[in-house]
């Protein structure tokens, strides 16, 4: 009985912490953030070099892996469908991009942003488009990392749920966590 009686005790008091620490944070999952992108992923560009190569570049299948491969930093991994013209004509190729960005939480505007974005890997198909993509790509991460720090990648909502809008209107900052992000409110 008495057996009994701690353990019920203790997970009273389980529930009661987990319960304190919804109120103290709010946190998002990879599978929110990733969810957010495929809504609001519309990144559609013209880039290149005046005269020598332009390119129209379309990113699609947006996915992120939080603070993983790197601690503090978002890794995304995207398709980038490029069209490019150029003195050999027209051609097709697509890379798939890997890079990494420092979530940042504009308090304002209950926003997350991916700020500082940096391509950290690029593979082109078909090969023989890699050494114009290599000379396209400074181009490409200089207006993606323009398009993310003006774009949030995820807005924190007063009707989703009654968690997310006390973030809203209480957070402060922003942790990086393996698989999360976590919005501590204040205190």
């Amino acid at each position: 009985m008495k057996k009994a009686f701690l353990g019920l005790t203790a997970l009273f008091i389980a529930v009661i912490l987990s319960g304190c620490n919804q109120l103290t944070q709010y946190t998002i999952s990879e599978q929110e953030i990733n969810q957010a992108l495929q809504k609001r992923n519309n990144y559609e560009k013209d880039i290149g070099v005046a005269g020598l190569v332009n390119a129209h570049i379309v990113l699609n299948d947006l996915s992120s892996q939080i603070g993983r491969e790197e601690p503090g930093k978002i890794t995304l991994s995207g398709n980038a469908k490029i069209n490019v013209s150029s003195l050999f004509g027209p051609q097709q190729a697509d890379m798939q991009l890997k890079m990494k960005a420092q979530p940042f939480f504009d308090q304002q505007q209950g926003a997350i942003y991916l700020r500082d974005l940096e391509i950290v890997d690029a593979q082109v198909q078909p090969e023989k488009m890699a050494s114009i993509m290599k000379t396209l790509t400074p181009y490409l991460n200089q207006s993606l990392k323009s398009y993310f720090n003006q774009k949030p990648a995820y807005v924190l909502s007063e009707d989703r749920s009654k968690a997310e809008s006390l973030a809203k209107k209480f957070a402060k900052g922003l942790e990086v966590k393996p698989g999360q992000l976590v919005i501590p409110f204040t205190h």
